[in-house]
């Protein structure tokens, strides 16, 4: 859905996108390249193209649970909540994949 985004921003490796205890104003759509979710220095997880992160700060409005860097050079699209209700809300496969990650997620850090 946001591979072929006018709206990407490139990311260069290293870069810290969010840090775990910040707001989440945005939620993160990676169209290329490939971002690190770290928890204390852990690597929680690595996301790549397809994928997205940030998506519980737009649901819960709670302090963001993981710091996000950018493992290689990456082209990334932010949503911010006005453009998430509307993706929600018009396309409901959309809202069907984001509750499959988090899902995915919550089984992950539980077992």
């Amino acid at each position: 859905m946001f591979r072929r985004s006018r709206d990407t921003v490139l990311v260069p490796a290293g870069e810290t996108l969010f840090r775990e205890g910040d707001t989440g104003e945005v939620m993160i759509a990676i169209a290329d390249g490939t971002i690190e979710l770290r928890r204390g220095g852990t690597v929680l997880e690595t996301i790549g193209p397809g994928g997205i992160i940030g998506e519980m700060a737009l649901i819960d409005s709670l302090p963001r649970s993981a710091t996000a860097i950018a493992a290689t050079d990456a082209r990334i699209v932010r949503v911010d909540k006005d453009h998430f209700t509307y993706l929600v809300q018009e396309h409901p496969t959309f809202a069907l994949q984001v509750m499959a990650i988090m899902a995915e997620r919550l089984r992950r850090a539980n077992g």
